[in-house]
Formats: C-alpha cells, sequence, structure tokens
C-alpha cells in the first residue's frame, strides 16, 4: 500500500468535520482540527437530525453507537401525507431491505448536543487528534491533505477557486421543539403541503422537532409570533387529531439553498458535507449524505497515495451519490409543493405505486408508469385507486381484467381499502351499462341490478380476487 500523507488538516468542526476527524484518528492518522468556535459554541446549536441505516452502521464501525443510544429516538413508523391529494402512505420496519430490519426503528432522531458532546469528549482523549478551537491554526505541512468541513458559505472552497451551481429555494425552513397531543411516540411524519413540507420528528416524551418549510418572509414573521399565537398557527396545519401544547425553545428561520461544487477536490484539499454540497432538508438527508462523504474519504485514505492522490481518488467517488440525493430532494420539493391541477394525478399515482410495492409486493422500480383517464373521470378522486392500482398490476403481469368486472374504492396507506362517497349510486349505474361484477371495500351493500360484488379488505385481497396474478 502507498504511503499516506503524514498529517491531515480539517477545518471545521462541526458534526460533519469532527466525525471526520475522529474516524482518521482512530485510523491512526495524524489529525489537526480546527474551528474558530469554542467547544461550548459548538455543542449550543438546538436542531436535530434523522439518521438513517447508512448512518448508523458508519458510527457503529467507529465505536459510537452505543454511547448515543440513550440520546438516539427511534421511529418505527414513517407517515407520508401529501395534503392536496390526500393520500396517505406508511412506511414500517417492515418495508426496510433485509440487512435494516431488527434494529429497533426505521430510523432515529438525534439531538444536536449529546452528540457534539461525545464527538469533542472522543477527540479530546484521541492522541492521533489535535484541536484548535477558537485559537489560531498551524499551518499544513506541504504535504498534508487539508480537509474542507467549513460549511455551504466555505471560504476555503472560495479561496481554492471552486465555483459551484446553486439557487436559493423560495421556500426558507422554520424549525421548533414543542410538546404534542395525538401522535404516537414512535412515528415520524411528513406532510407535503402547497407551501412547503413539514416535518414532524420524534425526540420522546412527546417532545417533537417540526421542520416547517413555506416561503421565506412566512417563516421570518413565524419565527418572531408570540408562543400562542405560534402554536395557533401550527395548530392548523398539524394533521387532524394531533395538537400542540408547549413550545420548548424559540423557533428558528432558516433560508434554503441547493448548492452542488462543480468539483470536490483541488490539488490536495477535498470539500466534504455542506461544503460541496447542500440540499433540501426533506427527507431528513443532509447530515446522512455528508456523513456518507467521511465515509468515501475513509475508503480514500485507507487504499493510501499522497494528497493529491487521496483527493483526487475522494472527488471522483462522491458525485453519482451526491448528484442523485440532490436532484431527488429537489423533484420532490417542486413536484409536492404545488396544487398545480397537472401534477395532482401525477403524485396520487406516485403515492399508489410506493403502496403496491409495499403491501402487494409488486415491484415497479425498473418501470415507467403511464396512467390515462377518459370519459372525463378525475384520476384524483379516491375512487379511482382501486381501479388505477388494479390497471397497474394488469400492466405488470400481462393479464387483462375481464371486462364484465369494474372496481371502485380508496386505497389507504396501509394497503385497506375504504368505501367512496356514492357507492351505491355508482354500481347501479355500472349494472346499468352491462357490467356483472364489481370489486369494493368490504362492507359494501349490495345493490342489486345482476352485478355481483366481489369485497375485498385490502388491495392486496382484491388483486387476489380478479386473478391478476399468476398462481404459484
Amino acid at each position: 500500500m502507498a504511503p499516506s500523507p503524514p498529517e491531515i488538516h480539517v477545518l471545521g468542526a462541526g458534526p460533519t468535520g469532527a466525525l471526520t476527524a475522529l474516524a482518521l484518528g482512530l485510523r491512526g492518522q495524524r489529525v489537526v482540527l480546527f474551528d474558530p468556535l469554542t467547544a461550548s459554541e459548538l455543542q449550543a446549536r438546538s436542531r436535530a437530525y434523522a439518521i438513517t441505516h447508512s448512518s448508523r452502521r458508519l458510527l457503529t464501525t467507529l465505536g459510537l453507537w452505543h454511547d448515543l443510544r440513550d440520546a438516539l429516538v427511534p421511529f418505527r413508523d414513517l407517515d407520508l401525507r401529501d395534503g392536496a391529494t390526500n393520500a396517505r402512505v406508511l412506511f414500517s420496519e417492515d418495508d426496510l431491505a433485509s440487512a435494516n430490519r431488527h434494529h429497533d426503528g426505521i430510523g432515529w432522531i438525534l439531538d444536536h448536543r449529546p452528540l457534539m458532546k461525545l464527538l469533542l469528549a472522543r477527540l479530546e482523549a484521541n492522541g492521533n487528534v489535535t484541536m484548535h478551537l477558537a485559537e489560531p491554526c498551524p499551518d499544513p505541512s506541504a504535504d498534508a491533505l487539508i480537509v474542507a468541513a467549513d460549511g455551504p458559505s466555505s471560504p476555503t472552497r472560495k479561496a481554492w477557486g471552486i465555483r459551484h451551481w446553486g439557487m436559493r429555494y423560495r421556500q426558507g425552513c422554520l424549525t421548533a421543539k414543542v410538546s404534542l397531543r395525538g401522535l404516537p411516540h414512535d412515528r415520524a411524519c411528513e406532510l407535503f403541503r402547497p407551501e412547503g413540507p413539514l416535518a414532524v420528528l420524534p425526540l420522546g416524551q412527546g417532545t417533537f422537532q417540526v421542520v416547517w418549510s413555506a416561503p421565506w418572509q412566512r417563516c421570518q414573521q413565524r419565527s418572531t409570533l408570540q408562543r400562542s399565537a405560534f402554536l395557533d398557527q401550527l395548530a392548523a396545519v398539524l394533521p387532524k387529531g394531533v395538537e400542540p401544547d408547549f413550545l420548548l425553545d424559540q423557533p428558528r428561520a432558516f433560508p434554503q439553498q441547493w448548492l452542488l461544487a462543480r468539483r470536490f477536490h483541488r490539488g490536495r484539499g477535498v470539500l466534504i458535507g455542506e461544503a460541496g454540497h447542500r440540499c433540501h432538508p426533506v427527507g431528513g438527508q443532509g447530515l446522512n449524505l455528508c456523513w456518507r462523504d467521511v465515509e468515501g474519504l475513509l475508503r480514500a485514505v485507507e487504499r493510501g497515495g499522497s494528497a493529491t492522490t487521496i483527493a483526487r481518488r475522494y472527488g471522483m467517488s462522491r458525485w453519482l451519490d451526491v448528484l442523485q440525493v440532490g436532484v431527488a430532494t429537489d423533484l420532490l420539493v417542486r413536484v409536492f409543493s404545488n396544487r398545480q391541477p397537472l401534477l395532482l394525478p401525477l403524485r396520487r399515482l406516485a403515492l399508489l405505486l410506493a403502496v403496491l410495492d409495499r403491501r402487494v409486493g409488486i415491484d415497479l422500480g425498473a418501470l415507467d408508469v403511464y396512467a390515462t383517464v377518459v370519459g372525463g373521470a378525475a384520476a384524483t378522486e379516491p375512487a379511482a385507486d382501486l381501479p388505477l392500482a388494479l390497471a397497474v398490476v394488469s400492466g405488470v403481469t400481462g393479464r387483462p381484467l375481464d371486462g364484465a368486472t369494474v372496481a371502485l374504492g380508496e386505497v389507504g396507506l396501509g394497503g385497506e381499502l375504504r368505501q367512496v362517497v356514492g357507492t351505491a349510486r355508482r354500481l347501479r349505474e355500472a349494472a346499468r351499462l352491462g357490467f356483472h361484477r364489481a370489486v369494493v371495500p368490504a362492507g359494501t351493500d349490495e345493490v342489486g341490478g345482476g352485478i355481483e360484488l366481489a369485497r375485498a379488505t385490502t388491495l392486496a385481497e382484491a388483486v387476489a380476487a380478479t386473478g391478476l396474478l399468476p398462481t404459484s
């Protein structure tokens, strides 16, 4: 193996820079960590992070997971709701890849303070790491690797002359910690609303972190409201049955930005975390993406070579992951943060496909799905859920639905079928038009007219009742 750089300078001691320095120090690298803030200032930030299984694996490898267990709040369900179409999907541990099941949750919420407290304590105890917090940092040697982890306004990136693509969203982001009633303590919610996404993340003991996206001026105005007025506005946008009791900290508003450096390395330096990229907080991908940068840098360093070689290797390896997450979060916000009539059917179809995948086992990941309606029907109407789902299954399996069969019903977040308004009237009209059989939600009453009802409790039962799946 080629020798590694004799020294690595990490500029920035936030969650990404601190983890980078610790991970390199644990690998036996000599590390110098610098930040203009004191240790107390680095820990003082009031926010929480969503932690995914990729970050769990990294923290376990570095020996941090066990010591963070008391601070990690697992969520076992993720409730996705589209406010414009009233569609919902509930993700659980059963929807994870098999390797990620049985780890006490589909994700975790981690408060900033205990995370930084542990990282700084481990750095202080590591003999390979020298910290310079709120004090001048010695110049790096000529052959040192330089890691810039100094945030989205990175002065290092500017000094290196690395340009970036970027744009400011019309939305800002407001964060606040609140006490809520009516929401399970182990459930996270993501609500897509016309003004922007609203995330509700469990922090334990009835406390939740709210991440509320809205037009920037509206976020600023809400952050200055009296506590009672803020809770009133929050109550108006929370799901039905969820009520805020107390505001536990001062709401803070932040502008939102999409940023992508045109390269992640220059010479013997690399950009890591938000110094190189930044995405919308929807989906909670930000810190997890930054920590995958840490993994990428570790792999590049472990292969050895000069600082320039390592920097180039790292810079080339991170493009695909960063670009995919950046584009995906941007599209998610643009598609779901509006009430454009042409997009509403697309949004309902997207959530319906997710239910088919997770509740019926129809793998649509490698397929393009096209849907159209005729005769003046509206695909955003809940009654269209079941026939649309059956049409998709028919397209996948190549088995046509019986021409004398009609279907109607709303598909719920868990794959359950619900009755819709005017079911009896619709079935009588179907009988008049010559249909002899109807696939409907359980509990639907007989209407006569020669139409037979095939009742189903779930979408999976409805698919089975139509014979669209091949028999084993």
